[in-house]
Formats: structure tokens, sequence, C-alpha cells
């Protein structure tokens, strides 16, 4: 079973030089399977900034060198680091509703998302149970700016967070499940052996011109809104958006 967990993919490009030179770098190989899997995890949640990138289908290799990605991008590079170490993994795939994502998509552009957003998560064999990790999402220092914007919230949805608590989301791991969107699913498309299969059978969120506006203009707007919120926060007038 765990061949088809551990396959090498166009997007699951794990052999690449910068992947293994991330590896080798880190002592991933070293550590025991929990601890590869708790350092890929934070590596991942906060080194690799939440932003946009090109495209959802890219190879894990390029999340890497842009050094941000959101749900789908950086579940690729999760799997690939993953698999490169032989710990099995899998896609699950789904779409969210895009209110989910106003704030960190700048209100004007908000018209151009579609209703419903291709979104994953990634399931990991660990100790011979499959867990769900889907709270490396949104990185540490741009939550925070969010929970001090809104300090007085349990249930929150936007600025690409999803969760029950905003407070205490359920992104903090250690052999458990994580989540920081799953409160906003809207369709269960269920599990891939890997993300080639999914975007083959799915696509991405866009196609057309505005797939073109996105890639070559909109997502570096959005990019600028998230950092400029990671760096300066919210201001007071959003307290009560």
């Amino acid at each position: 079973m765990n061949g088809r967990y551990t396959a090498e993919t166009t997007i699951l490009d794990y052999s690449h030089a910068s992947i293994q030179n991330l590896i080798h770098k880190q002592g991933w190989r070293s550590l025991a399977r929990q601890d590869v899997v708790k350092g890929i995890y934070y590596f991942l949640r906060d080194e690799i900034k939440f932003g946009y990138n090109r495209d959802d289908a890219i190879p894990a290799s390029e999340v890497l060198a842009d050094g941000y990605g959101q749900c789908n991008t950086k579940s690729t590079l999760f799997m690939a680091l993953l698999r490169a170490l032989e710990i099995p993994c899998r896609f699950h795939g789904f779409t969210i509703f895009n209110t989910l994502q106003s704030g960190a998509v700048p209100v004007y552009l908000m018209p151009l998302a579609p209703e419903r957003i291709l979104h994953s998560w990634v399931e990991v064999l660990l100790d011979g149970e499959w867990i769900n990790v889907e709270g490396f999402i949104i990185d540490q220092m741009f939550l925070t700016q969010i929970q001090r914007a809104f300090p007085d919230r349990t249930g929150f949805s936007g600025y690409g967070i999803s969760v029950p608590c905003l407070q205490k989301p359920d992104n903090e791991f250690n052999g458990n499940d994580t989540y920081i969107q799953a409160e906003g699913i809207a369709d269960d498309f269920g599990r891939f052996d890997t993300p080639d299969e999914f975007y083959g059978k799915y696509g991405s969120n866009l196609r057309g011109l505005k797939k073109i506006l996105y890639r070559y203009v909109l997502r570096h707007l959005m990019n600028l809104n998230v950092q400029r919120i990671r760096q300066n926060g919210l201001k007071v007038e959003n307290h009560n958006s």
C-alpha cells in the first residue's frame, strides 16, 4: 500500500535538488518519524508564508522557490517533503466558500473570485493511523495579527481562516489533526493518491481571461495586501468588518 503513497509525480517532484538540499539542511533524515512530520509541519506553516502562487497545480519545487503558498500549494510541498522521506501521505480535495478569503483578498477583487474555491488538506499515515493536516496554511505571524484585530471573537471566517475559536485554533501539531480553514468547507471530493490526479479531474479555480489576470496582476495585489496585514496589522476600522 505504501508505494502508492510515497511515489514521486510531476507535481510532487521531490528529487529536485532544492527539496533534497532543504531536507539535508534541516537534518530531517536523522529524526524519528513523528519529529520529522512535526518539523516539516512548522517549516511549512511559518517559513513558507501564506500567499498566492501563480496556480494550484505548480510543482513542489516552485512552491519552495516562491517561499509562500496557500492551501493547495502548501499541501503539495508538504506531501513532496513527506514522500521524499518515505512517509506515506495522500491528498483530500474539497471546495471552500469564497467568503473565507475575504479580507485576505481585497474587497474590490472579491467579485472576481468563484463562489467556491478548490481546497485541500493532506492525510499522513503516522503510527498506523491517518491524520488530517490543514493547520499549516496560515503562518503564525499573519494569524497573530488577525487575532489581535478580533480579540473577542470565537467562531471566525475571513482572512483565509475559518475556525470555531479564533484565539485557540487547532493549528499546533503533536501527531494530531490540525485545521485552520475546515469550517468553511463546501464540497468534499474525497481522497486522491496525488494532487496530479485531483487537478487532472477538477482543473483549477479560474479559467480564461480571469486566470491570466490572476496570474499576472491580481495575485500580486492579494499578496501585497497579505504582506501589509502581516507587517502592520489591521486598522481599527476593520475591527467590526
